[in-house]
């Protein structure tokens, strides 16, 4: 920051951000993995009454009475998530968005988002920063500190259900994690997003030797050590989010779940592991959302708060990812466990990833510098 009162901070555009690191995986994944030790030791703040709210949403009605609002369709809300993170970050940030799944047809991102980080002392602007690569590697990266403390060490063969974007991603944090990934099976709606994601499979990882595309959910998750459904969908209707059989998983698999699921009863039983981001964002969904609750917010995790409502499993059952980060529960502990990973999200994700980007940044000379004001003019 500049001198006081004078205020300047740094925006970044894309490219900028690509410049200052925001694609390097691998830190992008060691970063995260100190934020979740943060986040058990109690060192961040997020929103909400028990500080764990994934943010404010505004969402349309279905039947909009007023001229010129907006129809609720799939995925269209406006979001503030805010967050603080401690440590060696000591920052504060909010990531603003506005989603709509029919931006595709515009050849637009479903979501644009930006990102403001604050001086967390006087909470001066620090950088506003483009935030569609920092939200997707962020998210990205929690599959991948997953799989460094959950999925087996030899594993070779990751199935993607939804090769886009968060699929990509997911990808990348696996590959930095599991070394002896050689085979790659995927499911997609388009052959268009398919052809593409083998082509950037191929460039970027050629240690991957074979790839399957799979035309059915079961040949796709059978035969996997790494599973991940990572396509988006209506939400509402529970029947129509892809399904995981427990009876479909070998010995053994992690499956890493950072978007739409539903389980059958045998993944419901007690020896298949329950691995949250982080508990207290679903506790704090639950409380905001109608029930049941995994109508409106597909993740895995919140099915797992409708279970406990309904006396179908305790709490108890659950365990957080931070704990196993801390080292104080054990991650994998034999070859055969299934261990399931819901993946929310959460702002202060955002947060560590952008701060390291933003210090990148700075030292690398990288962006451009703007002025809020030299003299505020209300003091």
């Amino acid at each position: 920051m500049t001198e006081l009162p004078k205020i300047d901070f740094l925006y970044l555009n894309e490219e900028d951000m690509i410049k200052a690191g925001v694609t390097d995986m691998a830190g992008c994944v060691d970063t995260l993995e100190d934020m979740f030790v943060l986040l058990h030791k109690g060192d961040y703040r997020m929103a909400g009454a028990n500080n764990d709210s994934h943010g404010a949403m505004v969402v349309f009605p279905e039947e909009p009475e007023f001229p010129g609002m907006p129809r609720h369709t799939a995925d269209r809300r406006f979001m503030a998530m805010p967050a603080y993170l401690g440590g060696q970050y000591r920052t504060t940030g909010v990531k603003w968005y506005g989603s709509n799944i029919e931006n595709r047809e515009k050849g637009l991102p479903r979501s644009v988002l930006m990102f403001i980080l604050n001086d967390t002392d006087t909470g001066a602007p620090l950088a506003f920063m483009s935030a569609n690569l920092l939200s997707a590697y962020r998210t990205g990266a929690v599959p991948g500190v997953g799989a460094r403390h959950l999925a087996r060490k030899d594993s070779k063969v990751v199935s993607i259900y939804g090769p886009g974007v968060m699929g990509r991603t997911s990808l990348a944090a696996f590959m930095a994690a599991c070394t002896e990934i050689d085979t790659l099976k995927i499911q997609g709606r388009s052959q268009g997003t398919i052809d593409r994601f083998i082509e950037w499979s191929r460039e970027t990882y050629p240690q991957i030797k074979n790839i399957e595309v799979c035309t059915d959910i079961e040949t796709l998750v059978r035969d996997s050590d790494i599973v991940t459904y990572c396509a988006s969908c209506e939400t509402g209707d529970v029947s129509k989010y892809p399904l995981v059989k427990r009876e479909w998983l070998k010995p053994g698999t992690y499956l890493s779940m950072p978007a739409a699921v539903e389980i059958d009863e045998g993944m419901e039983q007690k020896d298949v592991r329950k691995v949250m981001d982080r508990i207290g964002l679903y506790e704090a969904w639950f409380e905001e959302l109608p029930k049941p609750a995994h109508q409106h917010v597909p993740v895995v995790g919140v099915r797992f708060m409708d279970m406990i409502h309904e006396d179908k499993m305790s709490r108890d059952e659950l365990e957080d990812l931070g704990a196993i980060c801390a080292g104080e529960t054990p991650g994998r502990q034999n070859n055969d466990e299934i261990i399931i990973l819901s993946v929310g999200g959460m702002p202060i994700e955002d947060v560590a990833w952008g701060t390291v980007v933003y210090r990148n940044a700075v030292e690398k000379g990288i962006g451009t510098k703007l002025n809020l004001w030299d003299t505020p003019a209300l003091r």
